[in-house]
C-alpha cells in the first residue's frame, strides 16, 4: 500500500470499531493495511508486562551469577523472539492465521494435532496472566489496607476476565488500538517504578554471586526461551497476515523481534539487579510473582503499580486469548471465532480461579508447564521454520482448505516427526517440582548425562532437542514435498471441499 504527504505509512482511515468477523479464513487485499513498523505496538505492548522483573528472580534461581543470568536472558529472550519474527513473514505471504498456515507443512487436517497443542499453550498463558494480575491486585489492596483477601480477588478476577475476553471477542482492530494505550501508559509507569526502587539495588551484592555450572547456565536460557518467544512462536503469524503483501519481509522479523524483546531486554536487566540485591525479594516472587515488586514501593505509587500490573498482563492475555481462538477454530471446533474467544475465556476464569484460590505453588506449576509444552511447540517451530525456509512462493491460500489440495490431508512425516521430537524432547526434560510431571526425564539416564538427579538434569536440554529435530528433519525429508507443491498450477477458488 504506497503512502502519500498526508499518510506517509499507508495506513488505512480508521474504522468504528466493531467485532471482527475474521475466523480462520484469508485476509483480503482490499483489507491488508499498515506497514511492518505497525507490528511494534502488539508486540511490544503484549511483553512489556511487569512480569519480566520477576524474570531476574527466575533466572537467578537457577544458581547461577548476574553475568551468567544476563547472557542467558539476552541470548534466550532475542533469540526466541527471531523465531517469531520468521514465522511472522509466513502471515504476509499467506494472509490466514498462523495455525492454518501450518497447513502447508502438516496437512490439512494433520494439522489438527499442533493446533490443539497451540491451543492449550495459549490457554494456559492467559490464564497464568490473568491469575498474575488478579494476585498482584489483592496484594495492592492488602498494603493499603483495603482488603486483600476472597472479595478483593473475585471483584479483581472479574474486572481482569471482562477486559481480556472483551479484547479477544472484539477482535484485531480493538486490540491493535488497545495495545497502543498500554503500551504508553506502562512503558512511563514502568520507568517511574524503576526510578523509585533504584536505591534498593546494591552492586557489591549482586556482583558476589558465585557462578553457576554450564548445565545451570543452559537451563536458564531455555527458561527464558520458553518463557518468552517458544510461548509466542504457535501466534505469530496472526497479525502480521493483515499487512500488504508486498511488504518488507526483513522489516516483518525486525519490527516483530524488536517489538516484543525490547521492554524484556529492559526489565529483565533491572529484576536482575533488584533480585540479587535481595534474597528475600527473590524467594516472595517465587509465590506471588507481581505482587512481591510491591515490597520495595513507597505507599503512594501502590495504585498506580496496580495499574500498570494489570494492563501489562491484561495486553499480553488479550493476544493470547484472540489466538486460542483461532487455534480452537483451527483444531476443528465449526463456530464463530468470537465465540470460540468466548468459549477460551470461560476456560481462563476457571483456571485463574485454581491459581489463586487452590494452588499453593505457583512457581514450580508454572515452570513445568512451560518446559512440558515448550517441548512438542518447539518442535512444531522448528518443523515450520524449516518448511517455511524451503519455499520459495507464497502460499496457495485455497489449498490450506482443501484435504484434496497440495499440501495434503494427513501427510504422515511431519507427524512422526513432531511425536519423535517431542518423546525426546520430554526424556530430557524433568519437572520435580510440579509431581504430575515426574515421569519426564526418562532418556537422562540412558543418554549419560547423569539421569534425573545428575547434573544435565534441570538444563532443559529436550526443549532444545526438541527444536533441532523438527527443523533438521524437516529439511531433509520435506524438500521433495515443497518442490512437488510448487509445481503445481495455483489451484482455482472454486476448487472443492473446503476445511
Amino acid at each position: 500500500m504506497a503512502g502519500s504527504a498526508d499518510n506517509p505509512e499507508g495506513r488505512a482511515p480508521a474504522r468504528q470499531l466493531q467485532v471482527e468477523t475474521h475466523g480462520l479464513d484469508v485476509i483480503g487485499d482490499t483489507e491488508r493495511k499498515g506497514t511492518p513498523r505497525t507490528l511494534f505496538w502488539p508486540w511490544f505492548g503484549a511483553n512489556v508486562s511487569i512480569l519480566g522483573l520477576s524474570y531476574g528472580a527466575f533466572a537467578l534461581g537457577f544458581s547461577i551469577s548476574f553475568w551468567q543470568a544476563l547472557i542467558a536472558g539476552v541470548v534466550g529472550i532475542v533469540f526466541s523472539f527471531l523465531l517469531c519474527g520468521f514465522i511472522a513473514v509466513a502471515g504476509k505471504r499467506g494472509s490466514a492465521p498462523t495455525m492454518v498456515l501450518g497447513r502447508a507443512a502438516y496437512g490439512v487436517r494433520g494439522n489438527r494435532l499442533p493446533s490443539v497443542i497451540s491451543w492449550v499453550l495459549t490457554v494456559g498463558w492467559e490464564t497464568v496472566l490473568c491469575a498474575l494480575a488478579t494476585m498482584a491486585t489483592a496484594t495492592v489492596f492488602s498494603r493499603l489496607g483495603w482488603g486483600g483477601g476472597t472479595e478483593t480477588k473475585v471483584v479483581a478476577l472479574i474486572l481482569v476476565g471482562a477486559l481480556t475476553v472483551a479484547g479477544g471477542v472484539m477482535g484485531f482492530d480493538l486490540i491493535m488500538r488497545l495495545q497502543t494505550v498500554i503500551t504508553v501508559v506502562t512503558g512511563v509507569l514502568t520507568v517511574v517504578y524503576v526510578v523509585l526502587v533504584a536505591d534498593h539495588i546494591h552492586w557489591s551484592t549482586v556482583s558476589a554471586i558465585p557462578p553457576g555450572s554450564t548445565q545451570e547456565f543452559i537451563g536458564a536460557l531455555v527458561f527464558m526461551m520458553t518463557g518468552f518467544g517458544l510461548g509466542w512462536v504457535n501466534a505469530a503469524a496472526d497479525y502480521s497476515r493483515y499487512l500488504p503483501r508486498g511488504s518488507s519481509s526483513r522489516g516483518v522479523i525486525g519490527w516483530t523481534t524488536f517489538g516484543a524483546s525490547a521492554a524484556p531486554l529492559l526489565l529483565l536487566v533491572f529484576g536482575l539487579l533488584l533480585a540479587g540485591s535481595s534474597d528475600k525479594l527473590g524467594a516472595a516472587v517465587a509465590a506471588d510473582p507481581i505482587g512481591a515488586l510491591t515490597i520495595l514501593l513507597p505507599t503512594w505509587f501502590l495504585v498506580p503499580f496496580a495499574v500498570v500490573a494489570v494492563l501489562g498482563l491484561v495486553g499480553g492475555a488479550v493476544l493470547d486469548i484472540y489466538s486460542s481462538g483461532l487455534a480452537l477454530l483451527s483444531a476443528g471446533l465449526r463456530i464463530p471465532r468470537y465465540l470460540a474467544a468466548l468459549v477460551d475465556g470461560v476456560l481462563m476464569i476457571a483456571g485463574s480461579v485454581y491459581i489463586v484460590f487452590v494452588a499453593d505453588d505457583f512457581l514450580g506449576q508454572f515452570m513445568g508447564f512451560l518446559t512440558t509444552l515448550g517441548v512438542p511447540i518447539a518442535a512444531w517451530c522448528g518443523i515450520m521454520l524449516a518448511d517455511l525456509a524451503l519455499r520459495r512462493r507464497d502460499y496457495d491460500e485455497t489449498d490450506l482448505y482443501r484435504p484434496s489440495g497440495r499440501y495434503g490431508d494427513i501427510p504422515l512425516t511431519p507427524l512422526l516427526l513432531t511425536v519423535a521430537a517431542t518423546a525426546l524432547g520430554w526424556g530430557l526434560v524433568t519437572n520435580s517440582a510440579a509431581h504430575w510431571l515426574t515421569w519426564q526425564g526418562y532418556l537422562l539416564q540412558p543418554f549419560g548425562l547423569g539421569g534425573k538427579s545428575g547434573a544435565w538434569a534441570y538444563a532443559n536440554l529436550g526443549v532444545l532437542a526438541a527444536l533441532a529435530l523438527g527443523f533438521l528433519g524437516t529439511l531433509a525429508l520435506g524438500r521433495a514435498r515443497v518442490r512437488d507443491q510448487e509445481a503445481q498450477a495455483p489451484s482455482p477458488a472454486d476448487a472443492g471441499a473446503v476445511v
